[in-house]
């Protein structure tokens, strides 16, 4: 069995305590890995390497060139080492093989390499002249914020952390990231490749281990000047009220219930492919997926009837096996909350057309099958919670206006779509869906130049795209009077006089 350290300070090191987690298998129930179990006090000698190598300055005070060309040079080793981690994200995840080598690493690789060629692109300072009241030069500064914690989830552990890590240290900024206790692997190893590459000791971290007392000791950490969490909207608040204790900077990407649109005057073979890889990508476990599938009642007893077949269609499996479509939820915990939430459904009256159970021919891990509710209303607890499993509620609508309605009556606003062959009418619409990212016929798809994240409680802050890297920098403005004695009147005027 493979066994993994934490990564602190540029090495390798065991937990203090010397205790071990064993990583399990989704697709087995069984451990393929031991990882050390941090405690409180590998979080304290994380951040201490962190604050350490910021005071020391030797990645701060890089120009953007130098530490984009590193960033293209994490890039370059990922994937180098693509075949090694994406074995890795599959046994820790579940997620498929297809998912680690078309979207995970991929996608984990452009951000570093983006972020590489914007920090060396950007200046760290504007000067512009001022005439009034008084002449002045001014100077705009970008600093990086100094220590950085870093909190990530469980369904993308690669991709989420580079989503952090590439902007932070582009930034400038020292940083401690602590994965999800399900899938730490992938994480771990990327801090390796950014010291392989050429950042220095102590600027990337990675602590790993069960319990929310890690998350805790790293958001309460006294030398953490700013955390970036992405996780559930529950847990987010409890980090926001600790980050306020000492007016720590926060960037938070929650929870997420997306109204998936489909218009009357839709392609349905274009839709119902969208409606299932909206849904059923990755078993569910995505943020943003279109669980609320709204469809108009010109359209909707065809669009049901081959939704229900293609969900059928879907190929569950081993995940390393390159014909598997989808695999495994994450945990036991993950796929018994999944069965709640279908029992929930059934007995507020909506009906399940497929799935809605454990599918027999696996005998071990936590497979559950694809599950589509109809008649389902929009104040059903289905269509309200975030579920985290491949459960997609259809809810019927009458006009746009309808649409519009049930869309935006929810606390999220990660995500959403609207299908339709009239782009403008589409783009009405997208325009008025309270989400922080809306496709107009498309699902999921995400690039790393422009920015994500949430409305209402689907948390704060935006990832990716310039955006990305200014939540990661501080702004400073300088002043410069003229030495010249032009500025006295203005002075007297308003108080010496």
């Amino acid at each position: 069995m493979k066994r993994f350290d934490l990564f602190i300070d540029g090495r390798w090191q065991p937990a203090r305590s010397g205790a071990t987690t064993p990583s399990i298998n989704p697709a087995t129930g069984e451990p393929w890995a031991e990882v050390a179990a941090a405690t409180p006090a590998d979080v304290d000698a994380a951040v201490t390497a962190a604050r350490a190598s910021f005071e020391r300055g030797e990645w701060r005070r890089k120009s953007g060139t130098e530490r984009g060309a590193i960033l293209q040079n994490i890039a370059t080793i990922l994937f180098d080492r693509a075949d090694e981690i994406a074995l890795a994200e599959v046994q820790d995840s579940g997620g498929t093989m297809r998912k680690a080598t078309m979207a995970d690493i991929p996608a984990a690789g452009q951000t570093f390499m983006y972020y590489g060629d914007l920090i060396a692109a950007q200046a760290d300072e504007e000067t512009f002249e001022e005439s009034t009241p008084v002449p002045s030069r001014n100077i705009v500064r970008r600093e990086p914020i100094g220590v950085c914690g870093c909190i990530t989830p469980f369904n993308f552990p690669l991709a989420a952390a580079a989503w952090k890590v590439a902007p932070a240290i582009a930034a400038g900024n020292s940083i401690v990231v602590k994965p999800s206790p399900y899938t730490p692997v992938s994480t771990l190893l990327l801090a390796e490749i950014c010291q392989q590459a050429g950042v220095p000791a102590g600027v990337v971290n990675v602590i790993a281990g069960p319990g929310p007392e890690l998350g805790d000791a790293l958001v309460r950490h006294q030398e953490v000047d700013k955390i970036a969490f992405t996780g559930s909207t529950p847990v987010g608040k409890k980090v926001m009220a600790a980050c306020a204790e000492n007016m720590k900077q926060v960037l938070l990407e929650l929870g997420g219930k997306s109204p998936n649109i489909v218009l009357g005057d839709a392609n349905l073979d274009g839709a119902v492919r969208g409606a299932l890889f909206g849904t059923f990508f990755h078993s569910g476990q995505v943020c943003e997926s279109g669980t609320r599938l709204l469809v108009h009642d010109s359209i909707h007893d065809e669009f049901v009837e081959r939704l229900v077949e293609g969900a059928r269609s879907i190929k569950l499996g081993d995940p390393i096996d390159p014909a598997t479509m989808m695999g495994p939820l994450v945990s036991g915990a993950q796929r018994d909350n999944t069965e709640r939430y279908v029992a929930l459904g059934r007995e507020a009256g909506a009906k399940c057309l497929t799935g809605g159970a454990r599918p027999s021919q696996f005998s071990r891990g936590y497979f559950y099958e694809p599950t589509i509710f109809d008649a389902v209303d929009n104040s059903m607890r289905i269509a309200q919670e975030e579920i985290f499993g491949p459960v997609v509620s259809v809810i019927r609508f009458a006009d746009d206006e309808e649409a519009i309605r049930i869309a935006n009556d929810s606390m999220y606003g990660l995500g959403g779509a609207v299908w339709s062959r009239d782009i403008d009418r589409a783009l009405t619409m997208a325009r008025r869906i309270e989400s922080g990212t809306v496709w107009i016929n498309d699902y999921h798809l995400i690039n790393v130049r422009f920015p994500f994240g949430g409305y209402k409680q689907s948390g704060m802050g935006r990832e990716l795209g310039s955006h990305g890297l200014s939540e990661f920098q501080n702004i400073k403005h300088i002043h410069i009077g003229e030495p010249t004695g032009a500025a006295e009147k203005f002075y007297f005027g308003l108080l010496l006089d």
